[in-house]
């Protein structure tokens, strides 16, 4: 099944520009380097801003026992999603923004290329109960002080950053005026 989605997500435009070749190391390879620290948090997945569907697709392959929800908010992509979530009994798609859903949902937010860290700490955060956490995928040059002081302002400290990760811990229930409207967070960022 990850062979025939990894096809499918190469030949449909506008999805990722990544070269065939490198497509198994980019989206399955890389979206599984956090399983074990999701496989450590109880509760349902969310991948906010799935895109094509890494890394919420090969997590819910790996964790055939967890629900995943893929979040995403362009119609087109949602479709996409919806075609491959049917071969996944432990996959839905929801269609909207992630300042739209329902706060302290989630065990568990992942988060792959959505928008620089601090941003997606503060549209992910407010997902998650109190215990769990959000694992954000990040680059070399993530500024993970910036993230650290969007999660104390949303009841979030870092736990832990292994290569190409950030973790970060929900302490407490999402405090009062988060999640901001939408777009407000791209727009005026907390840090």
């Amino acid at each position: 099944m990850i062979d025939r989605w990894l096809e499918d997500l190469v030949a449909t435009p506008g999805l990722t520009s990544v070269p065939p070749g490198e497509a198994r190391r980019v989206h399955v390879d890389e979206s599984l380097a956090a399983l074990e620290v999701v496989r450590r948090f109880d509760g349902p997945v969310v991948d906010v801003g799935s895109g094509g569907g890494a890394p919420g697709i090969p997590l819910a392959y790996a964790l055939p026992d967890r629900e995943v929800t893929l979040l995403e908010a362009n119609r087109r992509k949602c479709d996409f999603l919806a075609r491959w979530a049917r071969e996944l009994p432990n996959t839905r798609v929801i269609c909207g923004r992630a300042e739209e859903q329902p706060v302290d949902a989630y065990g568990v937010a992942v988060a792959r290329a959505l928008a620089p860290p601090p941003v997606a700490a503060e549209w992910c955060l407010p997902l998650v109960a109190p215990g769990g956490a959000v694992v954000l995928y990040v680059g070399p040059s993530a500024d993970a002080e910036t993230v650290v002081k969007v999660a104390a302002r949303l009841a979030g400290e870092l736990v832990e950053s292994p290569s190409g990760l950030l973790v970060l811990r929900k302490v407490d229930s999402t405090p009062d005026g988060f999640p901001r409207r939408v777009g407000v967070a791209r727009k005026r960022p907390l840090a």
